[in-house]
């Protein structure tokens, strides 16, 4: 699936066509997709194609399309302190930019058939984790991930207020997903080749929407043990914060506090967001050509042979457009006002990291 919008140069840029094409809509979901690049979860060899607006495989790592987590985003309706449950949760890119939205006091879990895909998104929410400036910029709900199948859930597990599915989920299992569900919450999945919105609205009453036609692969069948037996998921318990998390969350939530009274007395309308460096656009004589082929999606490019002739007119134009722009700076690299601040406080060490969560930068 995919190729609904342009691919973008960055994240900013692939965002930017998201929101053009209506993909995304709300601000909440806009501010979570820029805060984590997409990129960082790309093997390196395959980065190159990260902006695309295209769905990317390799061995049992996968990421859907940027036009469906867009969808998925928006129909899932987030709201800080809810609880999730990720169905096929594979390399954690979806569970992390809800996980943003969710806040502290959310509850964000993830169920994946693959040890080996359950690593790698260990590594990758280390990764953001340790890096990343939007870190600090969020409250972060941090996600868990449980090895098994998603269709051997213990019968006691509790219901989650949002819930979403990555694999196609056949007829049969449509109450069984269901079941997973609080009643108000909100449940999205493929369902008959369709992108589904259901909401419970009752004890038995549900609304269904569907979204989009999209093409995932099915749900893997449970595979009895040895014994004969199902080998039944155990979901994180829903544990209460200890004191000391919870002060440091109150003391960060403090000082963000004060940092924007700051901002808001030096300059009278708070922190002001880096401006996005844009490259400025180069018209280019090809074309992105999207190939279908047995539900996988291929991209290449390709010349256009009725203008392959005039690449020296297009030398001249370039040149005549560098003329006339004036040079283009990139801007500072944006400052963790948040991590400044408690660097400068009359605080052991040992507290100051622990209160940064003890990140690289």
């Amino acid at each position: 699936m995919g190729g609904a919008v342009s691919a973008g140069e960055d994240n900013d840029e692939l965002i930017d066509n998201l929101k053009e094409a209506q993909y995304i809509r709300t601000e909440l979901v806009e501010q979570a997709f820029r805060a984590i690049d997409r990129a960082d979860y790309y093997l390196e060899e395959f980065k190159e194609n990260a902006y695309k607006d295209l769905a990317w495989k390799h061995g049992n790592i996968h990421l859907s399309a940027p036009c469906i987590y867009s969808e998925v985003m928006e129909a899932l309706d987030l709201q800080p302190g809810l609880s999730f449950l990720n169905l096929g949760s594979g390399t954690g890119y979806l569970s992390s930019m809800v996980g943003l939205i969710l806040g502290p006091f959310g509850v964000n879990h993830g169920v994946e058939l693959h040890p080996d895909v359950i690593e790698y998104a260990k590594q990758k929410l280390d990764f953001f984790i340790r890096t990343s400036d939007s870190f600090d910029k969020f409250d972060f709900c941090e996600p868990s991930f449980v090895p098994g199948n998603c269709l051997e859930l213990s019968p006691d597990c509790s219901q989650y207020d949002r819930v979403y599915c990555g694999a196609g989920v056949q007829k049969e299992h449509e109450d069984y997903m269901k079941s997973l569900l609080k009643v108000g919450g909100i449940l999205v999945m493929p369902l008959e080749e369709k992108l589904t919105k259901i909401t419970r609205t009752g004890p038995s009453a549900w609304e269904t929407k569907k979204i989009l036609a999209v093409s995932f692969a099915p749900l893997v069948q449970p595979r009895g043990s040895e014994s004969g037996k199902s080998r039944l998921v155990q979901l994180p318990p829903l544990a209460v914060r200890s004191l000391q998390d919870l002060a440091r969350i109150a003391i960060r939530g403090a000082i963000k506090k004060v940092i924007h009274q700051e901002a808001v007395s030096r300059n009278g309308d708070g922190l002001k967001a880096t401006p996005r460096f844009k490259r400025r656009r180069v018209r280019r004589r090809r074309m992105e050509t999207i190939v279908f082929l047995d539900k996988e999606v291929f991209a290449s490019r390709i010349s256009n042979p009725s203008e392959d002739n005039s690449c020296e007119g297009l030398g001249e134009e370039q040149r005549e457009e560098e003329e006339q722009s004036p040079a283009e700076t990139k801007p500072e690299p944006p400052v963790n006002f948040l991590r400044e601040k408690v660097l400068s406080l009359p605080l052991p060490d040992p507290l100051k990291y622990y209160l940064l969560y003890y990140r690289d930068k």
